[in-house]
């Protein structure tokens, strides 16, 4: 784990998106500094993918602001937040099973050579950035259907960086995973750290959070409900903010308490 200091490389102050009748996000603020891994979690329907798509561009802020690197900036479309440097890994990967590796990585961004795909150059700089990240994929010319989960999953996040982005967001990237298949994917993730990116992951599992997050936001009915460090933090504290078990008489009662003799 890392102590976060300096000013966050992407942040957001009083975030609000409506659909129609529904409020999706009321007022989030969240921010990502750069070698930091920040989880952002909550139950179903706690605003987390509305979110991340906010951040992707895919879904417009109604109200509040958008900051990178301390300049206001407005992510209307998929394109701004990629052209800013900001890269999203959805859940369901969106990889071509029938082309190969290197194909996958650099799907949209082919390297050519005047007209034609410069298939050594795509495949030197696909294994120099496998190799950077530690990731083994015996063959790079295999379809991507051969690999197991955890290889597309790790492929999908390789794709990410080939545009060189400096935050990079993870949405449920161990979900369908086993055992050894996810801690491929979290060794991966405290790499990217390493590298200095910023990294937003959303997770439901604790104990990946645990072992890669610096820092857990936690999102309820489409709110802030909590900001913890991974240190000196128990997962109980976080799964009472993420259910809302923090939020009762008693709670209050003493956080009234607690005002009252600071006060006095």
């Amino acid at each position: 784990m890392v102590h976060v200091t300096g000013a966050p490389v992407l942040q957001l102050r009083s975030v609000s998106k409506r659909f129609g009748a529904v409020q999706a996000l009321t007022d989030v603020d969240l921010a990502v500094h750069p070698g930091e891994v920040l989880a952002l979690v909550g139950d179903n329907g706690a605003g987390k993918s509305t979110l991340v798509k906010t951040i992707a561009g895919v879904h417009p802020v109604d109200e509040g602001t958008i900051t990178w690197h301390d300049t206001p900036v407005r992510l209307a479309r998929p394109q701004d937040a990629t052209a800013l440097g900001i890269a999203t890994v959805y859940q369901d990967l969106a990889l071509c099973d029938n082309l190969d590796v290197i194909a996958n990585l650099f799907l949209g961004r082919e390297k050519r050579r005047r007209t034609l795909l410069d298939e050594v150059a795509m495949e030197q700089h696909a294994r120099e950035l496998l190799d950077t990240l530690a990731i083994r994929i015996p063959d790079v010319r295999a379809p991507v259907a051969a690999l197991s989960g955890g290889q597309r999953q790790v492929v999908a996040i390789a794709r990410a960086l080939v545009g060189e982005p400096s935050v990079v967001l993870l949405d449920e990237p161990t979900a369908a995973l086993g055992v050894e298949q996810t801690a491929q994917v979290l060794d991966l993730v405290e790499r990217l750290r390493e590298r200095g990116l910023g990294v937003i992951l959303v997770s439901h599992n604790m104990a990946d959070v645990r072992a890669v997050a610096d820092t857990v936001a936690v999102l309820r009915l489409g709110r802030n409900n909590g900001l913890f460090p991974v240190e000196g933090t128990t997962q109980e504290q976080i799964v009472a903010a993420i259910t809302g078990a923090d939020d009762n008489a008693h709670a209050r009662r003493r956080a009234r308490r607690a005002e009252e003799e600071d006060a006095a």
